[in-house]
């Protein structure tokens, strides 16, 4: 296909059988993604007797709005809510300082034993959460802390399950000229000064990155969050929406309704956030 210009004929590019093999087939598997997302939207404006009809209506006739108003009703997703956003604030910041100073340390000063420690703890990934899951309980227990949030937020401030964080952080470091490091240390900068004012702030991809992966990952906590809160009025949205489930009923309707809501921000965050994502993850590991 041609154009004419003042200037003279131009051509656009066409569109290649390879190329557009490669566009169907992502769009497939974009289609297959949502799928589950589609489906869930789908149920929560169903009726319970028509959600797991067969065969399987895929347009709710009459749209149910009502369940989203009666689930957050129905529970006080509220508190929940506010529960949830009062962990990650203790959470996101810990994993952040915590995670990059053990990263800074890894990956730009010179110790002795650095890069087998290094490895020791990297090898810590590999141990299964429920290997140490009854001991953990046990040492809160014994402390008295089970049933309050000092579990699920204090960690984050030791550096306890970090490692794929201070990873991703070391490596990004690595990618820092190390003569920005040595011309502060002449000018007579500590360690601290060069980790605060040098190497942070030429880091904020891969700290955006680790704080949006610590905040999701907070968010869909469920396990933690089961094992150590008992007081409804602690628990996080993850409790919340397992409270549509029981022994013997579900709630279907409702939970799915609650669960669209509880998944929209992380929907947003993503899509606000996927540049950063991207330029973080691209960026890690790069080096010189």
């Amino acid at each position: 296909m041609t154009t004419t210009t003042g200037t003279g004929t131009t051509r656009r590019p066409r569109l290649r059988p390879a190329r557009a093999l490669l566009h169907l087939t992502l769009c497939a598997g974009a289609l297959v993604t949502l799928f589950p997302f589609l489906w869930l939207v789908r149920s929560a404006l169903m009726e319970d007797g028509q959600i797991f009809a067969a065969p399987p209506e895929w347009v709710p006739a009459p749209f149910a709005w009502h369940n989203f108003s009666d689930a957050l009703t129905a529970r006080p997703f509220g508190r929940y809510f506010l529960n949830t956003l009062a962990i990650e604030a203790v959470v996101v910041p810990g994993v952040l300082l915590v995670g990059a100073l053990s990263a800074f340390t890894f990956a730009r000063l010179r110790w002795r034993g650095r890069d087998v420690v290094f490895a020791v703890l990297l090898s810590s990934l590999m141990l299964p959460y429920a290997v140490t899951l009854v001991p953990t309980f046990v040492g809160w227990q014994h402390l008295g802390l089970v049933g309050t949030w000092v579990p699920l937020t204090l960690p984050a401030w030791f550096g306890a399950g970090q490692m794929g964080a201070i990873f991703l952080m070391r490596q990004f470091f690595l990618g820092i000229p190390r003569e920005l490091d040595d011309a502060a240390y002449v000018d007579g900068a500590s360690p601290f000064t060069v980790f605060w004012r040098i190497v942070l702030p030429l880091s904020k991809p891969v700290l955006i990155v680790v704080g949006i992966f610590t905040f999701i990952a907070v968010w869909n906590d469920f396990l933690n969050p089961l094992i150590y809160l008992a007081d409804t009025d602690r628990f996080t949205l993850a409790l919340g929406l397992a409270g549509f489930q029981g022994s013997y009923t579900a709630q279907w309707g409702y939970l799915m309704a609650a669960s669209t809501v509880v998944i929209a921000p992380i929907i947003l965050l993503f899509f606000f956030a996927q540049r950063h994502i991207l330029e973080g993850i691209t960026l890690t590991g790069l080096k010189g």
